[in-house]
């Protein structure tokens, strides 16, 4: 039952958050960040079972370990069960969960000062919403907690967000719910298919593994989960909501959505697209690199092309998510490795600039580099934070980003070497939009009023540690290779197995 309290004890946080105001208005913060602490807790108890030897779930033909399962029964007449089990990339992922979820509740500690009860009610649910993604293993949980992501972040963007925040976060729904919508169909014609070969109504992943499907059928199937991710994702072309949503996001909400809910559509992808339909996405494979490789290209140049330090941010993330995309479907261990990596320390590093850029902002009333310049001047430690967190995003050696990258790009070559050869351009614009951000924001003519507060305490430990995440993940790449290869490299034999 370990893991069922992974997604109870963020929700219940949450209520005990929201109904804490009544009496406190500050004790919603506190409630928050205990909260966390308990989760980190609890997942942490998870990771101490990695090196456990004993298999407590394998897939039939395959040699993917899974560390703990939780399976109840739910619906029985339609074969729907509570089942969450979890394995290497998902507690990885449920990591990166915890430790944005403490940065968004540390970047909000001043900036959200009304209905802070409900604000936090909405982080904590939306994270137990994010975890339940990374567990469940029956799809129709999943597609409930996929939802679950969706309306608490709306709430966020709508109440606590800037000038525009209505009609990004309707645009955010908007997107997300078409997605949604098609991937349900797919789930529900997938358990008919099976339920009419079998005479069996279910909803396991364990069990539609096996499931036979006509080619085409499977291609359509595919498309409908493939969609659903890539809109998450996001990548070119159902990109456009998320510029929108980041720029009138709260910092904290930008911080969940940049760190842990694109994430989702990446993780859906290697969880589900190419497991569940091996052969359809085999064969779709080439359309999704040439997506990759546009995503990467075209939203590096539209980050250069901007002037507001959110909006440039949210490109780079779609920039690199579309070196995601590259790594998961270029069917070697080494690129999909590569992937995970570059999902934790996007994570890490597109957190961080959204905190900086938040902090910016409340310091100047502004987000546009217009009203910037000459900032090292006045605040030299936040200045100092953003010079590491643009060159951890560009790629610098010794930092996650440049081991995830480094890695998708080896495994894409050796599947397609047009494809790398293109995307490896990125690395070129990439240091462009940093120079931008840099120039204008820091150097030059001061544009401002002298007298600005440089970083908090709170600040410095929020950014420190993620300045040591990031190097550590640069440093010691081999932990996250060894947890996440289990997961994954099953799949890959699989379809060697099959071409060959």
């Amino acid at each position: 039952m370990m893991l069922s309290s992974l997604i109870a004890v963020l929700f219940l946080g949450g209520i005990a958050a929201w109904t804490a105001e009544r009496w406190n208005p500050s004790a919603p913060r506190w409630i928050a960040i205990g909260t966390l602490a308990l989760e980190a807790l609890l997942a942490g108890s998870q990771f101490a079972g990695l090196d456990a030897s004993a298999t407590l779930l394998s897939t039939p033909g395959l040699s993917s370990a899974w560390l703990a399962e939780v399976d109840l029964p739910w619906i029985p007449r339609f074969g729907i069960d509570f089942h969450l089990a979890a394995d290497g990339l998902s507690l990885l992922l449920i990591a990166l969960t915890v430790l944005l979820g403490f940065m968004a509740a540390s970047s909000s500690w001043t900036e959200i000062g009304q209905r802070t009860g409900f604000f936090y009610f909405n982080l904590l649910t939306c994270l137990a919403g994010t975890v339940g993604v990374f567990l469940a293993v029956d799809l129709f949980l999943f597609f409930l907690f996929w939802e679950v992501m969706i309306v608490p972040m709306y709430f966020l963007i709508s109440i606590w967000g800037h000038e525009n925040r209505i009609y990004a976060a309707i645009k955010f729904v908007i997107f997300t719910q078409v997605s949604s919508l098609l991937m349900l169909i797919s789930i529900i014609v997938l358990a008919l298919v099976h339920y009419h070969a079998t005479g069996a109504f279910t909803f396991d992943y364990f069990v539609l593994l096996n499931a036979r499907l006509d080619p085409e059928l499977s291609i359509w199937l595919m498309l409908g989960f493939f969609i659903a991710f890539t809109v998450k994702l996001p990548a070119v072309p159902f990109h456009t909501w998320l510029p929108d949503a980041h720029t009138q996001a709260p910092t904290g909400g930008s911080v969940i959505l940049a760190g842990v809910l694109l994430k989702t559509g990446a993780y859906g992808l290697l969880r589900f697209v190419i497991p569940l339909f091996p052969d359809a996405a085999h064969r779709f494979a080439p359309v999704a690199l040439a997506l990759g490789v546009v995503s990467v290209l075209y939203a590096a140049l539209m980050a250069f092309a901007q002037s507001d330090f959110k909006r440039l941010v949210a490109y780079t993330s779609v920039s690199h998510m579309g070196f995601i995309l590259l790594g998961a479907f270029s069917w070697n261990l080494l690129a999909m490795q590569g992937a995970v990596v570059t999902m934790l320390a996007h994570g890490l590093s597109a957190g961080a600039l959204f905190m900086i850029a938040g902090s910016l902002q409340h310091r100047l009333h502004s987000r546009e580099f217009g009203k910037m310049g000459g900032l090292w001047q006045v605040i030299p430690q936040l200045s100092a934070f953003t010079l590491f967190f643009i060159m951890a995003t560009l790629g610098l050696p010794g930092l996650g980003n440049f081991v995830g990258e480094f890695l998708v790009l080896i495994g894409v070559f050796q599947a397609n070497t047009a494809a790398a050869a293109v995307a490896a351009l990125a690395l070129i614009l990439s240091p462009v939009y940093a120079l931008i951000v840099i120039q204008r924001a820091y150097h030059g003519p001061l544009q401002t009023r002298p007298l600005l507060a440089d970083c908090s305490v709170r600040e410095l430990a929020s950014l420190g540690l993620l300045v040591a995440a990031l190097v550590w993940l640069g440093l010691h790449p081999q932990a996250v290779l060894d947890v996440s290869k289990p997961a994954l490299q099953p799949w890959v034999q699989n379809l060697n197995a099959k071409e060959t």
